[in-house]
């Protein structure tokens, strides 16, 4: 048997390829791959002296050629191979332990060059692996280092399985499809391809989808976005949540203080800001005081042992931040089931794809991720907001990108005061956030309400108004618009259109 060995990533390739050799496989490899084993101390023959050609164009050409290719792809059921094979003396290539040049890995880094990047482009390992997955039944392909050890075993026992041979060859053509795709989408310079270049490695399988009969399963890189440091594994329904949340508290810069939301169901259900964690905690909480039990709390400063009591006193799934203090670490840890999650680095790109299946394919679109700042702020009515009305309303506007439609949301400068989230009418939404207001004992007077979208009809305005709201914020748009801003004008408050709406389904 033969082995043709060439990797980027050496992990574990040494002892593999000591065990080939001591089931008689003769090695086979190439460039730094062949170096890294001959000082090991294995016999090894560079690919030129089956090729009879030396590498060339620094290495990008090596093991292009029939030699190679031809004792990968041989048949071995078929005699007018090993005829053909004979003929031009060409031995059969057994094994193919490929792995390819880190291009993901580079394209990650800040500052990488386009011409960096082009050079991380792997040709002759992918020929390689194709050809070996190929020919699967005569050929094991290898392009995981941890399969190496299952490969020995099937070796030692004779010859490696179908079942096992057929596994890796698929795993070869998934892992080479999301080395292309990966290629592709950084080529790209449309903002929708004509074919969506998209593969992602399976992380994990969850316990179950949205529900117990689901089966579910996370693919990606989730990892580099958040570390767990405590707790169960998480559900399809944390993951969810964890994304909701971060996405929101990602729209309070650290510069403006300490921010504080608690989301329930991807909702969310409360957001304060404050000088420290704790006051943001209380703000938040003051919202609905009973929605927070089971739900998720995410901070965008680094989780102290104040903040650590307060949340210790009610039951919480998952606890997001971007540190924990060591006692307050020690402290949260001491609940098995509560999750903890540091968050990495920011998840908002705002050119980012949202995927969503659909029978035959899927629909992709745009995040909505555009900042604040780039919206229009035009006063509309004959009062234009106060300055502390227009903090408000800022702040109102933020959260309200968040609710599920149709979205309405009270709020002062630095809290909300009540939400109402996924009504089917808009006024029904107002009037179930002046509900929640009321049961949770906060009073409306001189607040501020947004709407993720227009208001079709004045009646929405007119109980926000009725509520106590001085001020509001819509994206406009609606065929009555006028007698919309005629019922603010007629109650002195003030409004602003933003001329952009935020529908979250």
């Amino acid at each position: 048997m033969r082995a043709l060995i060439s990797v980027w990533d050496k992990q574990g390739v040494v002892d593999f390829a000591r065990e080939l050799v001591e089931l008689g496989v003769e090695l086979v490899s190439t460039g730094n791959t062949q170096r890294v084993l001959t000082e090991a101390g294995l016999p090894v023959q560079p690919v030129q002296a089956i090729t009879g050609f030396p590498e060339i164009l620094d290495g990008r050409v090596k093991t292009l050629h029939p030699a190679i290719h031809g004792g990968i792809l041989a048949r071995r059921d078929l005699s007018s191979h090993y005829e053909q094979l004979a003929e031009h003396m060409i031995g059969l290539i057994d094994i193919v332990a490929v792995n390819l040049y880190p291009f993901t890995q580079t394209i990650a880094r800040p500052d990488v060059t386009l011409a960096e990047a082009q050079e991380q482009i792997d040709i002759g390992g992918v020929a390689l692996l194709r050809a070996a997955a190929k020919n699967f039944p005569f050929v094991l392909p290898l392009v995981d280092p941890e399969d190496y050890a299952a490969a020995l075993d099937g070796l030692r026992r004779g010859e490696a399985p179908y079942a096992m041979r057929q596994r890796l060859a698929a795993k070869v053509f998934a892992h080479t499809a999301a080395y292309d795709a990966a290629i592709a989408a950084y080529l790209n310079d449309a903002a929708f391809p004509q074919t969506l270049p998209m593969a992602w490695p399976l992380v994990q399988t969850l316990r179950y989808g949205e529900n117990p009969h689901q089966s579910a399963a996370l693919y990606g890189d989730f990892a580099q976005y958040f570390e767990q440091l405590h707790g169960k594994e998480l559900s399809y329904i944390n993951i969810l949540d964890i994304n909701a949340a971060q996405e929101l508290i990602e729209e309070f810069s650290p510069d403006e203080g300490v921010a504080l939301a608690i989301i329930k169901h991807t909702n969310p259900c409360g957001v304060g800001v404050g000088a420290h964690t704790l006051e943001a905690w209380q703000r938040a909480f003051a919202t609905d005081v009973q929605a927070p039990f089971g739900g998720i709390i995410v901070v965008n400063a680094p989780c102290d042992m104040q903040l650590a009591e307060a949340i210790d006193e009610i039951f919480t799934e998952i606890i997001i931040a971007p540190e924990f203090a060591p006692d307050a670490l020690e402290l949260l840890r001491k609940k098995k089931n509560r999750r903890l999650m540091r968050a990495l680095r920011p998840i908002a790109r705002q050119h980012e794809f949202v995927v969503q299946s659909v029978p035959g394919g899927v629909l992709v679109q745009e995040a909505d991720r555009a900042p604040l700042r780039d919206e229009p702020f035009d006063v509309v009515t004959r009062r234009a907001p106060t300055e502390a009305e227009e903090t408000a309303l800022r702040f109102a506007w933020r959260v309200c990108k968040h609710v599920k439609s149709n979205a309405i949301v009270y709020t002062a400068g630095d809290r909300t005061l009540g939400i109402g989230a996924g009504q089917m009418s808009r006024v029904d939404s107002s009037r179930l956030a002046v509900w929640k207001a009321q049961q949770a004992g906060l009073s409306l007077q001189g607040s501020v309400v947004a709407s993720d979208a227009l208001f079709p009809f004045a009646d929405g305005v007119e109980v926000a108004l009725a509520a106590g709201a001085t001020a509001v914020i819509q994206p406009g748009g609606s065929v009555r618009d006028e007698e919309v801003i005629a019922a603010a004008d007629r109650a002195g408050a003030a409004m602003v259109f933003t001329r952009r709406r935020h529908f979250r389904h």
